[in-house]
């Protein structure tokens, strides 16, 4: 069972429609009347718009005819050239398509059954981490009978036209589709978590360790049922649509509808010099201009293959406006890419994707306010809401998006449509409970950028720790929602940081409340023991205080390992020592390499110190070979750490 689904304005489908049946009546929505306000905010339409219904444009009306990728969109008058994109990436994959246009047949036309048909139709978009049903008349916009937005090349099929209105409807009008994002109206369609690949910057044709490692991540991507499309930059307006050297478009999207690594027989083999072909193939909505280059229809390429080589291969074409290219040729000629991964089920009870919603408050109390602004706001950026979450592993890429509640419904009462938002990334102590309270003693990982789009984005390959994400918008003391969303492969346990301290209780009372926080870095171990000259040592780091204690991950075969390990501890009094012990990771039986305790005391210096190791016994006991470089930071404030 997935989640609830949400009507938009409480507009219930089957019911509006069998009251309509009922009355022999057709639909019209009293909640987007065909009106101006519902083309746009505060303009009129040059020239006379007419709100027709399908029936009324043409002969044989159809929500889809045929195969729904087969045929091409057209951008209307004033159709929004990135949603004709959108569209044609969507009808890429059936998964998706079919869950935004629900139950598809029985929304058809029938001509056998005119009585049934009652003008209605509805269309599920995903609106904020919430899918939404938004029920539509089929009333269009029409100017000397042609439809104003998007429309197909078969003349008698309107999904598009119509999943086009309900959009508008949930955004408010028509002139709302303008500047959204490819990204951002897929999104919405899909409920994908989008990703920009910058391909210049990623140097996919000088690096091929990363050119491989892009097509491992795209081929995964495409075979889970997620959607890509890619772009050549346009430097200028007067550029866009102009053609390249090889037959490509200038600011023009093209949708990957095939992915393939592709083993060569020996044949094949002599023939291309190769024992493997990485192919993508790409699609142009607008059905013309194709790639001119290898592999285009009339390249020696294909002269090398027969029938059945093409076959077996599975280098097929399903329609005009497609086309294949080398991975080479692809990195080489396409400078942004649209990578909108599939995250709605989880993979064998795996969590793939964490999702929360939140927002930035301002309170009389400064201690609850959660509207900190950027890290520029050093005072009271730190006031913003915190989300903590957990890498179990090295080198998993992290995928973070945040995006803010659109505000395009508020236009007309003067709002603005996104606020400039962004967020930071820190890396925090293994057992890292409480909210940050100051910035020098943490780890930067990572900063998205800061825009006011509706959504930003930070692409990382983390190692195994845990994280602190702060979002923020970019001005402090403002109010609004946001929903945040992490993708990983492997759970990352996405959790809220809600408490500055620990809870006085019933239990600490009794114990002791702490009263000195204590926070340790362990830089390095360096110099440990060998007993023999070919032995392996895997060292590790135990931190522990009282009955905690935190495990860093183990350094494979050095004497010299770089930990840069934290550990944070509250502490009822300095009488509690922090001892850090080193270990060797072996098969059957670990081994002690040395250890040193700390008092920890809020007086000690906090500059990096070493210190030889010891044996187990406390500050005294007789040192053994090597030192660990560390530095210590106690308070007994501890709202400090």
């Amino acid at each position: 069972m997935g989640p609830p689904l949400k009507l938009f304005k409480n507009q219930k489908y089957q019911e509006l429609k069998q009251e309509c049946i009922k009355d022999s009546r057709l639909f019209c929505d009293p909640t987007f009347l065909p009106e101006n306000d519902s083309l746009f905010y505060n303009r009129l339409l040059p020239g006379k718009v007419v709100w027709k219904r399908p029936q009324d444009i043409c002969d044989d009306p159809r929500l889809i005819v045929g195969n729904i990728s087969n045929h091409q969109l057209i951008q209307g008058r004033l159709g929004h050239k990135p949603i004709i994109s959108a569209f044609s990436c969507l009808a890429v994959q059936e998964s998706h398509w079919t869950k935004t246009i629900p139950n598809h047949k029985e929304q058809e036309w029938d001509p056998r059954k005119p009585d049934k048909y009652a003008g209605i139709f509805r269309f599920r978009i995903w609106h904020f981490g919430e899918w939404t049903e938004v029920v539509i008349d089929d009333l269009l916009p029409t100017i000397n009978g042609d439809l104003v937005f998007s429309f197909s090349t078969s003349m008698n099929e309107f999904w598009n036209a119509l999943l086009e209105k309900a959009y508008a409807k949930l955004l408010g009008c028509y002139e709302a589709l303008d500047g959204l994002t490819i990204t951002d109206i897929i999104v919405d369609f899909t409920g994908t978590l989008a990703e920009t690949v910058d391909m210049q910057k990623g140097r996919y044709t000088e690096l091929v360790e990363e050119k491989y490692k892009l097509f491992g991540e795209l081929y995964k991507t495409f075979t889970k049922g997620g959607l890509i499309c890619c772009s050549i930059e346009s430097p200028n307006q007067e550029e866009q649509e102009v053609e390249t050297d090889w037959g490509l478009l200038k600011g023009h999207t093209y949708t990957m509808t095939d992915i393939r690594k592709i083993r060569l027989g020996e044949r094949l083999v002599e023939v291309f010099s190769a024992e493997k072909l990485y192919m993508v193939r790409l699609r142009n909505p607008l059905g013309r201009q194709e790639w001119s280059g290898p592999w285009s229809e009339i390249s020696e390429e294909w002269q090398q293959l027969t029938a059945a080589d093409r076959k077996n291969l599975g280098l097929v074409m399903s329609d005009d406006g497609e086309f294949w290219m080398s991975l080479e040729d692809f990195c080489r000629n396409f400078h942004k890419l649209n990578v909108c991964r599939n995250v709605n089920n989880p993979i064998f009870g795996r969590k793939e994707l964490e999702s929360v919603l939140g927002c930035w408050t301002v309170d009389d109390d400064p201690l609850m306010n959660r509207s900190g602004g950027c890290y520029n706001n050093r005072d009271t950026f730190l006031q913003n809401p915190q989300y903590i979450f957990t890498v179990p592993e090295d080198g998993h890429k992290v995928i973070m998006s945040l995006q803010q509640k659109d505000l395009r419904t508020y236009r007309r009462m003067g709002r603005p449509d996104n606020y400039i938002i962004g967020f930071e990334l820190f890396k925090v102590e293994m057992n890292r409970k409480f909210r940050l309270h100051h910035l020098y003693i943490q780890e930067r990982a990572g900063t998205s950028t800061y825009i006011d789009t509706r959504t930003v984005f930070l692409s990382k390959y983390l190692k195994k720790g845990n994280y602190v994400l702060v979002p923020t918008m970019f001005q402090h003391g403002r109010t609004s929602e946001f929903l945040l969303r992490i993708f990983s492969e492997v759970p990352v346990q996405l959790r809220e940081l809600t408490l500055d301290m620990p809870k006085m209780s019933c239990w600490n009372l009794a114990r002791g409340y702490p009263k000195v926080v204590t926070q340790i870095t362990v830089h390095s171990a360096e110099g440990l023991e060998k007993k023999y000259a070919n032995e392996t040592v895997n060292p590790y780091l135990v931190i522990k205080c009282g009955k905690e204690e935190v495990r860093s991950p183990v350094q494979k075969n050095t004497v010299h390992a770089i930990f840069d390990t934290q550990a944070i501890f509250y502490r009822r009094t300095t009488d509690i020592p922090i001892i850090v012990q080193v270990w060797n990771s072996r098969k059957f039986c670990d081994q002690f390499l040395g250890q040193v305790t700390l008092d920890a005391d809020p007086s000690d210096c906090r500059d990096l110190k070493s210190l030889y190791l010891r044996k187990k016994g406390g500050p005294t006991a007789k040192v053994k070979q090597g030192h660990i470089s560390f530095k210590v930071i106690s308070s007994d404030d501890l709202t400090e750490l």
